[in-house]
C-alpha cells in the first residue's frame, strides 16, 4: 500500500469513531507501522504482517476506546506488547499520561524506542507483571483508568487491573465479539460496579471489538 493509501484508511477509519486524525497524526502512525515492521523480523510483535490489516486490527482497535476518554487521564496498559492501545491513543489524544506494562523485555524496548522515535512525551514503558506484588506497591491506585487489549479472560483482567486504578477509576477491556458472553460468567463483585458494553464493527472489516467498562468502588 502506497502511504496516502495508509493514510485515507486512518482518516475515514477515524471518523468513525468521532475522531480528527491529520497529517501530522498520520505521519506518525506511518513512522510506527515501519518500525513495528522492521523489529517484527527479529522479535515476535504481531502475527498480522499486511500494511492494510496492522492499520485496521491494531492502530483503529486501539482507537475504540477513545470515545471512552476526555483527554486529561492517566492511564495504564496492562500487556501493552507492541504497544497497543496505549501508543495509538497517545498519538491521538496527546494530554493523556499513559504508561505501558508488559512483562516481556523485548516489548518493552521495542515501545521505548517507538516513544523516542515519534518524539511522545509523557508515556513510558516499563517491564513488570500486573499481578505481581512489587508493580503493585509501585503504582497502586494510581490510574484513572486502566486498560488492557485482548491480556486475559474478563475476570483475570479486572482482578489484575482493579489495585491500579484509583478510587472511582475506570477498567476498560478491549475484546473481540465474544465479550459480552464473558459478562454473563462473571462473579458479582462488591469492589466493581458494571458500567456498560459497547460493540463496534472496525471500518474497512467485518471485525467486531467489543469495550467492557468498570468502575472501582
Amino acid at each position: 500500500m502506497t502511504a496516502e493509501e495508509i493514510k485515507d484508511i486512518l482518516k475515514t477509519g477515524g471518523k468513525e469513531f468521532g475522531l480528527s486524525i491529520g497529517n501530522n497524526e498520520a505521519d506518525l502512525f506511518l513512522k510506527y507501522l515501519k518500525e513495528l515492521k522492521d523489529w517484527n523480523k527479529k522479535i515476535n510483535l504481531t502475527a498480522i504482517k499486511e500494511d492494510r490489516d496492522i492499520v485496521i486490527r491494531h492502530f483503529l482497535d486501539s482507537l475504540t476506546l477513545a470515545p471512552f476518554l476526555t483527554g486529561e487521564e492517566t492511564i495504564l496498559d496492562i500487556g501493552s506488547g507492541a504497544g497497543f492501545p496505549g501508543i495509538p491513543l497517545k498519538i491521538i489524544i496527546p494530554s493523556l499520561r499513559i504508561t505501558l506494562m508488559d512483562s516481556v523485555a523485548k516489548k518493552v524496548v521495542f515501545m521505548k524506542h517507538i516513544i523516542w522515535t515519534l518524539g511522545l512525551k509523557d508515556i513510558e514503558a516499563v517491564q513488570g507483571r500486573g499481578e505481581d506484588a512489587k508493580t503493585i506497591k509501585r503504582f497502586e491506585a494510581c490510574f484513572d483508568i486502566v486498560t488492557s487489549r485482548a491480556f486475559a479472560e474478563l475476570g483475570r483482567f479486572l482482578d489484575i487491573a482493579m489495585p491500579y486504578a484509583k478510587k472511582g477509576g475506570i477498567l476498560l477491556s478491549l475484546k473481540g465479539p465474544k465479550g459480552p458472553k464473558e459478562i454473563e460468567g462473571l462473579k458479582r463483585r462488591d469492589d466493581l460496579e458494571y458500567m456498560q458494553t459497547k460493540s463496534v464493527k472496525l471500518p474497512f472489516s467485518d471485525v467486531i471489538t467489543t469495550v467492557l467498562s468498570f468502575k472501582r468502588l
